[in-house]
């Protein structure tokens, strides 16, 4: 790795901040993964670590995300709440501060999908993956930097390799759990659906003091993409996540998002449909209350349609109360020749107090004459006239509460389209709702 000494040395002398974010770090040689990571390394050395300035920043402070370190969180900050989907059958990863745990997993054969672990295929000569990895995040570089997402490739060292062949019986769940109170987890998942093939990957549960993660998608034609993650954070979190995905002629990606309490939570979607007749949908579901500190949660989504009668769709939805903070970003662009496209997006929040507050940034960029895109975003607090039917009908106020959120998220649950799985989501909101009333 002399190239690297080399790169981060200099980058060092011209930026102490960046110098000391890649001196705490472990930077791994890499086997199939060493051209991507060092590539990624200059990428992020040539953008730099973000600032409050930069126009996708402006929002959110990254200086957190920045640290040398993260501060230590208490591992049992994690709330009453048990896993999602233990009643599922289903085929369990597991990762203990990004690390894979081959003893806590089932056994990894299923049939229609390859699956292995980033550390164990490192070694493996003419691995599929090594066409992949760090291919979509660096595509993904293009039209604004995601300087942590390179930082991820350049130095995750574990994360599941996913190439679908089929149509496997049974959803693919990563599991992500805690040890070390103050670590800083860096994984990369890369999945690949090949032509026709189908599957739905599950993740939840919690990692380090800080993470960053990747995840990186490959739908080729007429594969369909389900993605499901509750990732459970503390109050004390710290999270940085990116997806880049890639979506061919008549192919399906469709990824939803739960997130509860945190401290900062910052989550990045860059997808790129790249075939007539493909199918893009990103949903979010926040619930944050600052009662224990500072809440903050962003989600930062790019789309880019580059292909004829693409769909795409963002549906985001913020419950937030005490203080708690909510930010969305979202851009749809229709490059030339991208004619039918149908683009939507949406952001809400609800505000549950005069303290909280929520900053939208929808966009449009079109350059097709023969397209139907739409985005709203709005803020607002609970209905009165509503509460007050529900509270003379015999409903509690809290619970009256409760079932008013739960009907401002139906949206963003409704990208779920597995009728089970979306009724433990709804059952897990209702919980923490009831708790947080």
């Amino acid at each position: 790795m002399a190239d690297t000494a080399v790169l981060t040395h200099e980058a060092g002398a011209a930026d102490p901040g960046l110098a000391a974010r890649l001196g705490a770090l472990d930077l791994p040689a890499g086997g199939f993964t060493a051209p991507a990571r060092k590539a990624a390394l200059a990428r992020f050395e040539k953008m730099g670590l973000p600032r409050g300035r930069d126009e996708y920043w402006r929002y959110t402070d990254p200086s957190a995300f920045n640290a040398a370190v993260p501060a230590p969180m208490d591992i049992a900050d994690s709330g009453p709440d048990g896993p999602l989907f233990e009643d599922l059958d289903r085929l369990r990863l597991v990762f203990v501060d990004g690390v894979f745990d081959a003893a806590a997993s089932d056994d990894l054969a299923l049939e229609g999908v390859e699956i292995d672990t980033l550390a164990a295929a490192e070694g493996q000569a003419g691995h599929w993956a090594a066409d992949v990895y760090g291919t979509l995040e660096a595509e993904g570089q293009t039209r604004v930097a995601r300087p942590f997402g390179a930082l991820n490739t350049a130095v995750a060292r574990d994360g599941a390799l996913i190439r679908v062949t089929g149509k496997p019986s049974r959803p693919i769940h990563l599991i992500h759990r805690r040890a070390d109170d103050s670590a800083d987890v860096y994984f990369h998942h890369v999945i690949v659906v090949e032509p026709g093939a189908e599957v739905t990957v599950l993740e939840t549960g919690m990692t380090g003091a800080r993470s960053n993660y990747v995840i990186e998608v490959d739908v080729r034609e007429g594969g369909s993409f389900h993605h499901i993650t509750a990732k459970r954070a503390g109050y004390q979190k710290l999270g940085w996540g990116g997806i880049f995905a890639r979506v061919a002629a008549k192919a399906l990606f469709k990824s939803f998002n739960l997130s509860l309490n945190g401290t900062l939570m910052r989550h990045e979607a860059v997808i790129d449909i790249v075939g007539d007749d493909a199918v893009a949908h990103i949903a979010g579901a926040v619930l944050g209350d600052g009662k224990n500190g500072d809440f903050a949660h962003d989600d930062t989504v790019f789309i880019t349609h580059g292909a004829e009668r693409g769909e795409s769709r963002q549906v985001f939805k913020k419950v937030l109360k005490n203080g708690a903070k909510g930010i969305f970003q979202g851009k749809i662009l229709v490059q030339p020749g991208a004619q039918k496209t149908d683009g939507y997006q949406i952001s809400q929040a609800l505000l549950l107090d005069e303290d909280s507050q929520f900053l939208g940034k929808p966009e449009l960029e079109i350059y097709a004459d023969d397209v139907q895109c739409s985005h709203g975003s709005t803020t607002g607090a609970i209905d009165e006239t509503v509460l007050f039917y529900l509270r003379s009908r015999g409903v509690p106020k809290g619970r009256a509460i409760v079932l008013m959120v739960l009907s401002f998220l139906a949206d963003a649950l409704a990208e779920v389209e597995d009728e089970s799985l979306r009724e433990q989501i709804s059952e897990r909101l209702d919980a923490w709702l009831t708790r947080h009333a």
